[in-house]
């Protein structure tokens, strides 16, 4: 049986490529509902894009690789105001990353 770490790079680059370009084209998947769900958002996976580049990239140019523009043109462009019930979600499932 093969495990993630075993997966060959090639094969995890193509995997990972289209989980951003998904996200990409998913603009309605808000942050906050993906925190919510399953404790990580696109914020999430640009910061660790900048910490696997061993510091060839900080967090905003991490993001900007998984948003296809900087976060902050994408947060005014499609991030609606979070709910309070999207917040309590959220919060409920990020202390279960622990």
């Amino acid at each position: 049986m093969n495990t993630i770490d075993q997966l060959d790079d090639q094969i995890a680059a193509a995997a990972f490529r289209r989980l951003v370009h998904h996200l990409q084209h998913r603009k309605d998947a808000q942050n906050v509902d993906l925190m919510g769900l399953a404790g990580f958002c696109r914020n999430c996976l640009g910061d660790w894009v900048a910490e696997a580049s061993d510091g060839t990239l900080d967090k905003d140019a991490g993001r900007a690789v998984v948003y296809g523009m900087p976060y902050s043109q994408w947060k005014a462009e499609h991030q609606a105001p979070a709910t309070p019930e999207q917040i309590a979600r959220m919060n409920e499932s990020v202390a279960k990353n622990g």
